[in-house]
């Protein structure tokens, strides 16, 4: 058997197609095996156990959103049955029960594979913090796999299967994602219950979610997030569906006097490209001073959340302090030379600097950041253990301190070929906005996903169904998600259907005139191109207003699409190529926008 991307649309459609959960979980156990990485897993499930579970899910059921879907979870969140360890050995002790979240996703009918490694006690955004071994980093052995979550990060990252889960506190489901070129969802604190989740800090721990992409990652939140009345800290936010980014966004960056990348300016060229896409997409750039959220992710590991952490492990700190890694022992009992008033002059500063960044804050609907500031090697942390790992979290730590959500997504890509990634923050209940955001940014920057050899195209979202009352459109330019127009077809109500390719058979043109450029494309006999689109679904009582305001040449006729379908869209009269520059050759309006950028 061929192996299958292991993304939600392409297993989807193979188990619409007649592919079986056992062949799945023979291809996972394959990967694993060829991978040969014993560090990833603290705990890897019996195969045999695993085919039982997939034979027991029965006939394909697609009603149960993660049907055959495999995962894996990091150990430090309780499987039935199963150890957890927190990467302690002397800590283990067997799960009576799923973890709340584990039991959503096993009710939507996930295959766990198994429990992966993690700086032990979660402490940590290295990776490399464990008695079970440092797992290698996905795309370079030699790079810190990432941590806390190092295990889930890397499994997501060699594509061994389609989700993981971690947890974060201070970066650990977003540094990895960004060290192994994938995407980590951070949600809303109190969206993902902690049930059955050994605690770093309990007031800041969400358990987060690495995925191949997007997409992916905001269906599994959307199936994980179930409110649990008996975790103190859950809190209610609707879960809203994955729509388009909406226009004209206002988007925080830090600002040139405290951006920070510790040299490395192929990081910042990185970082820099990606907020361009934003901007080109229709974002306002909006320069911000981070000074503030650089001192609020200094006290993380200050005052009362070191204390937190302590509390964990008090006892096991008193009767063998030996069974803790001595990094972890050395950060964590420093709480041991603080008082409850250190405790509390801790709360009262963090209110303080909360007030002095709400201004900033409040002038912008996000924040984009880079999710690392530069990159370290495993050889790196074995010179200087604390260092790397403090700089790792520059634009993590204040996070959950300011009870703002998140996710970390593949950007552009660096001119060494390491991997891009930016994180894009908002208040609380806004995972929705920056996962949207961060489809856009995905899209804009198509790239293999992870460490495998699947393309984004693998990736695709399944086409929703169009309603009756409801046309499809294809859109090439500007109309496409992100880019300045498309508020004319949100604002109608439309919703984005699919990304798709024409046939071959058109000429693409930047259309004489402007500013603003215009695409045109131009069916011809011969000689033709595949351009890139999207296509929309627009409710037909707004067809005939949205159509009022195209302007000559261009105007809606039949677009011919790759699989021989066709579908309405925007064409060009032949006269509209006089004068225009012929973009055939890039067959993408995105890639003309960067090029000119």
């Amino acid at each position: 058997m061929s192996a299958i991307a292991l993304t939600l649309p392409s297993l989807r459609a193979a188990y619409a197609a007649g592919t079986s959960p056992r062949e799945i979980v023979e291809q996972v156990f394959a990967g694993i095996a060829a991978v040969a990485d014993p560090a990833i897993f603290i705990h890897l499930l019996d195969k045999a156990e695993v085919l039982a579970a997939a034979d027991a899910l029965g006939a394909y059921d697609p009603t149960r959103p993660l049907w055959g879907v495999p995962y894996v979870i990091k150990d430090n969140i309780d499987a039935a049955g199963k150890p957890t360890t927190a990467a302690c050995p002397a800590y283990e002790y067997v799960a009576a029960e799923d973890a709340f979240v584990v039991a959503q996703l096993r009710a939507a009918g996930a295959l766990l594979i198994g429990k992966t490694n993690l700086d032990q006690f979660a402490t940590g955004l290295v990776g490399v913090r464990s008695p079970y071994g440092v797992p290698r980093n996905s795309i370079d052995p030699a790079i810190v796999p990432g941590g806390s979550s190092g295990g889930s990060g890397v499994a997501v990252g060699h594509g061994l299967v389609t989700f993981s889960l971690g947890t974060d506190t201070a970066g650990s489901g977003r540094v990895p994602a960004a060290l192994n070129n994938i995407v980590g969802l951070k949600p809303t604190l109190g969206t993902l219950s902690a049930s059955g989740v050994v605690p770093a800090c309990r007031t800041l721990d969400t358990i987060s979610i690495f995925a191949l992409t997007v997409t992916d990652a905001y269906a599994v939140f959307s199936v994980a997030s179930a409110y649990d009345a008996s975790d103190a800290y859950a809190r209610r936010f609707p879960t809203r569906a994955l729509t388009a980014a909406p226009a004209r966004l206002r988007v925080g960056i830090p600002d040139a006097g405290s951006v920070e990348f510790f040299g490395d300016s192929v990081q910042a060229d990185s970082f820099a490209r990606s907020v361009d896409a934003l901007r080109q997409s229709g974002a306002e750039i909006v320069e911000i001073d981070f000074a503030p959220l650089y001192a609020v992710a200094r006290m993380l590991y200050e005052g009362a959340w070191v204390a937190e952490r302590y509390t964990v492990i008090e006892d096991l700190l008193k009767t063998n302090p030996d069974a803790i890694h001595p990094v972890t022992r050395k950060i964590i009992t420093a709480a041991e030379q603080l008082s409850a008033a250190d405790a509390f002059r801790g709360i009262y500063r963090l209110a303080e600097l909360k007030r002095l960044a709400e201004p900033a804050l409040a002038g912008v609907d996000l924040l984009c950041v880079p999710t690392i500031p530069t990159f370290y090697s495993v050889a790196d942390l074995a010179a200087d253990p604390i260092g790397p790992n403090s700089r790792l979290g520059t634009y993590t730590n204040f996070v959950n301190l300011l009870d703002m959500c998140g996710i970390a997504v593949p950007a552009a890509r660096r001119s060494d070929g390491r991997p891009g990634s930016v994180t894009l923050l908002a208040p609380a209940g806004a995972d929705g906005l920056v996962a949207a955001v961060a489809q856009g940014l995905e899209r804009h920057f198509p790239h293999n996903l992870g460490a495998t050899d699947w393309g984004f195209a693998d990736a695709a979202p399944m086409a929703p169904a169009i309603e009756a009352d409801e046309m499809e459109i294809a859109v090439c330019g500007a109309h496409m998600t992100g880019l300045p127009l498309n508020g004319q077809l949100t604002s109608r109500k439309g919703r984005f259907l699919r990304a798709v390719e024409s046939a071959p058979e058109y000429r693409f043109y930047a259309l004489a005139g402007g500013p603003p450029k215009r695409p045109g494309m131009v069916r011809v006999s011969s000689g033709g191109s595949a351009i890139k689109m999207e296509i929309w679904a627009l409710p037909r009582a707004a067809f005939g207003d949205f159509v009022a305001g195209i302007p000559s040449p261009l105007g809606i006729g039949s677009v011919v699409l790759a699989d021989g379908s066709s579908v309405k869209g925007f064409i060009c009269e032949a006269i509209g190529a006089e004068g225009a520059t012929d973009i055939s050759h890039l067959g993408d309006w995105r890639a003309f926008l960067a090029q000119q950028a």
